[in-house]
């Protein structure tokens, strides 16, 4: 069996195996080499994704040797809990202590669970305030974004220093964007939601981060022969034992 990436998260990972998104992207990358597993789920918190984390891991089978362990996992939260407590979708919002906490207690978990399993954490992108008001999810009534840059970036410090406490791996994406004076039309498609430009963005740094920990194609088994390493006079002798 081919070892598996697991994605976990909020509706930019639910979505990211849509044309152009950044797990179709993994997929492509890593073909014949990864599966590529998508856990994710439209609306979530940290919150709710403590609760659910039973049943979205399996656990771990087998000898206890690690083999059954995905190779990496990423877990990328933060866009909802940052709702803002007095706005439309304020039934989402998680407080920021709270969700360093949640952070901490998935990564945890996850490290329990699949001890030899690299985990990437990933920041919540920034947010454009003005289309997040022409593209509201729920009805608006304040007329006031339920979303701010402001409060996304303290999430995404959070995230950061939750990766820092806990020896692991991080993509920056809410600065990463940022460095980029187009950011909002070219890598947001609502104020949140990423264009085919800001999923290639969070696949390019889900890589090299990869990469940094001994993920890569260069490190990875091909499954089965190539057609490069099958003899034309003699097909069948790559397939021997």
């Amino acid at each position: 069996m081919r070892p598996k990436i697991y994605l976990i998260g909020d509706s930019i990972t639910e979505e990211s195996f849509c044309d152009g998104g950044w797990g179709a992207s993994l997929a492509h990358h890593f073909s014949r080499t990864v599966d590529v597993v998508l856990r994710g789920y439209s609306g979530y918190n940290t919150r709710w994704a403590v609760k659910v984390l039973e049943r979205v891991i399996p656990a771990a089978k087998g000898s206890g040797d690690g083999a059954d362990e995905p190779l990496a996992v990423t877990v990328f939260f933060g866009a909802n809990d940052a709702c803002l407590p007095d706005r439309c979708s304020a039934f989402q919002h998680v407080p920021l202590d709270e969700y360093k906490h949640n952070l901490r207690s998935i990564v945890s978990f996850l490290k329990k669970r699949w001890p030899t399993t690299h985990i990437l954490l990933i920041t919540p992108p920034p947010i454009d305030e003005d289309a997040r008001l022409r593209h509201p999810y729920v009805e608006n009534p304040l007329n006031q974004p339920e979303r701010t840059n402001e409060a996304a970036g303290d999430y995404a410090k959070a995230c950061i220093a939750v990766a820092g406490e806990c020896g692991i791996p991080v993509v920056d994406l809410w600065t990463k964007m940022q460095q980029f004076s187009d950011w909002k039309k070219a890598y947001l498609s609502d104020g949140l939601h990423l264009t085919q430009m800001g999923n290639r963005i969070v696949f390019e740094e889900v890589v090299k981060k990869l990469k940094d920990e001994g993920v890569s194609l260069e490190t990875l088994h091909v499954d089965l022969p190539l057609i490069s390493e099958i003899n034309p006079n003699d097909p069948l002798k790559a397939f021997e034992p």
